[in-house]
């Protein structure tokens, strides 16, 4: 089936990159969010990526005006209904995307290809409420979306080979590189990524070195280009401990538990660079590092 409009769920961190990647290679998207005040922010940060990306010389004026000529917002689902495609990119719970699926069921096409970005959850707790599971797999995208280059590929038990080479096709048509994982929680890159992080947060939280000498052992010691707490900032402190919780519950295995500080700062609204605070200070423009 040739895609030619994208529908995305959610216009926060991830989804506002999705659609700022798909528009700039020539697709058109719609864009949904809960209301008007979320769908206005996170349209505010879409055009601001563009605009960033013009002014570093990274994308022509003209494209980047082709590329938002390209891209509607909207609170309805009901605008999804002559999607080719619909990745959701909501928050990270298993309820939510559930409930937002089961609405969706109703509008989409039955020829169309559906999608979740999700990080941690099996997609077989979420297929069978697309009604639609052979179409349904996982495109789990990285962040920041319009720089990192991977795309994880995740196939659900229902998911047919088709399904998954149109949302292979689809990826690389986006100038992305993929990899395939089946539907086991995490998949690949978080599986691995978060027991490291969270270490990293038990160092801290036993007081055996400070997050700035952890991240610059991690970074001049083992050629890493972030540390682990500084990605941690990054992804955001609330969504690695929601993949954690995710992990846990289904392996019950310690190295997947959050460590008690994470889930403290999280509680105190720490969530990280896009709070403005997380192990570190993001209030002001120069970071206190």
């Amino acid at each position: 089936m040739a895609i030619r409009k994208v529908g995305v769920l959610g216009c926060g961190l991830m989804g506002s990159g999705i659609v700022e990647v798909c528009a700039k290679s020539g697709y058109d998207v719609v864009v949904r969010e809960v209301n008007d005040e979320f769908l206005a922010k996170g349209l505010g940060k879409l055009d601001a990526s563009l605009n960033t990306a013009v002014e570093k010389g990274k994308l022509k004026k003209e494209d980047r005006d082709a590329a938002r000529a390209r891209i509607r917002g909207t609170t309805r689902v009901a605008d999804f209904k002559d999607c080719d495609l619909v990745i959701e990119a909501i928050i990270e719970d298993r309820a939510a995307k559930k409930e937002i699926w089961t609405e969706l069921a109703k509008v989409v096409r039955k020829d169309a290809l559906l999608a979740t970005n999700t990080s941690s959850i099996p997609l077989s707790s979420i297929a069978p409420a697309t009604g639609n599971p052979t179409r349904f797999l996982g495109l789990h995208f990285m962040n920041p979306v319009p720089i990192m280059k991977l795309v994880e590929i995740v196939k659900g038990i229902q998911t047919t080979d088709e399904a998954l080479a149109e949302g292979k096709s689809f990826i690389e048509s986006l100038g992305k590189t993929t990899i395939t994982a089946k539907d086991t929680p995490a998949f690949v890159i978080n599986a691995l990524l978060v027991p490291f992080i969270c270490e990293a947060v038990r160092l801290v939280e036993a007081g055996v070195a400070s997050p700035e000498d952890i991240d610059k052992g991690m970074k001049l010691g083992c050629n890493m280009p972030m540390g682990p707490i500084e990605l941690l900032d990054f992804v955001g402190l609330d969504t690695t401990l929601a993949i954690s919780e995710v992990l846990f519950s289904e392996f019950r295995d310690a190295r997947y538990a959050a460590p008690p500080l994470l889930r403290r700062m999280v509680e105190s609204g720490f969530m990280g660079k896009k709070s403005g605070r997380g192990f570190y200070d993001y209030s002001k423009k120069a970071d206190k590092r």
